[in-house]
C-alpha cells in the first residue's frame, strides 16, 4: 500500500537533485576570465612588458649580445573562449617594440622593429601553454632596422611559431628563448635571434585575465 508514495518521493528527490546540480555546471568558468566574469568573444586583450623587464632578441640562446627593447606591447582579439578545461583562441593584431638599443659590433643603434604578416593566431590552453602561429602559407616575421657606420640595414627574422607560458601569479605571458632565423640582411645582422619577453598583466578592459 505504501509503494506508490515511496516511488513518488524518490522521484521528487531525484528531480530536486538534478535541479541542484544543473546550475553548478552552468556556472563553470571559461578558459579566460576576469574578476568581472568570463571574457567575451570579441573582447580585446592588451599587455605591456612586465615592470622592470626588457624584450630581447639575442644572437645566441645563452648570450647577451643583440637587441634589447625597454617598451613592447600586444593587442589580441578573443575569437573563442570555451568552458574550462579547454583552449581559448585569439587573433593577435598588434605587437609593437620601442626604446630599443643594440650592443652588436658595427651597429650604432636601432631605428625600428616591426612585426610583419599580422594577424597571428594565438591559442591559450588551460595548462597555461600559449602558442602563436601565422596564417596558412605565411610565417612569423620581424624586421629589425639597424643604424650602422655604413648606413641603415634591414635584418629580417622568421619563425614557424612561438610558444609561451601564461601564469596566474601575475597574469603574465612569458616567451623564453624563442628561436628566429635570419631570412635576409647584411653580414652585420646576426644569423639567429632568440626572443625573450614577459608581458604582465594581460588585461581585458583594465581587468586582469586569469587562465582556468
Amino acid at each position: 500500500m505504501r509503494t506508490r508514495p515511496l516511488l513518488a518521493l524518490a522521484g521528487t528527490v531525484a528531480a530536486l537533485s538534478l535541479t541542484a546540480v544543473t546550475p553548478a555546471s552552468a556556472a563553470d568558468p571559461a578558459v579566460l576570465t576576469t574578476a568581472n566574469g568570463d571574457v567575451a568573444v570579441g573582447d580585446v586583450l592588451t599587455a605591456s612588458l612586465a615592470s622592470g623587464t626588457n624584450a630581447t632578441l639575442y644572437s645566441s640562446a645563452t648570450g647577451t649580445s643583440g637587441v634589447s627593447c625597454a617598451a613592447s606591447g600586444f593587442t589580441a582579439t578573443v575569437t573563442d573562449n570555451p568552458t574550462a578545461p579547454g583552449t581559448a583562441t585569439e587573433s593577435l593584431t598588434g605587437h609593437t617594440f620601442g626604446s630599443c638599443s643594440a650592443n652588436v659590433i658595427g651597429v650604432l643603434g636601432v631605428t625600428s622593429i616591426t612585426v610583419n604578416n599580422l594577424a597571428y593566431s594565438t591559442a591559450v590552453s588551460s595548462d597555461g601553454t600559449v602558442t602563436v602561429t601565422p596564417a596558412a602559407g605565411s610565417t612569423i616575421q620581424t624586421t629589425v632596422v639597424l643604424r650602422t657606420l655604413l648606413g641603415s640595414i634591414n635584418c629580417v627574422y622568421q619563425a614557424p611559431s612561438l610558444t609561451g607560458a601564461a601564469s596566474n601569479a601575475d597574469n603574465s605571458i612569458t616567451f623564453t628563448g624563442q628561436h628566429f632565423t635570419k631570412s635576409s640582411g647584411s653580414s652585420l645582422c646576426f644569423a639567429n635571434g632568440y626572443f625573450t619577453a614577459k608581458y604582465a598583466p594581460v588585461t581585458d578592459a583594465g581587468a586582469a585575465v586569469t587562465v582556468n
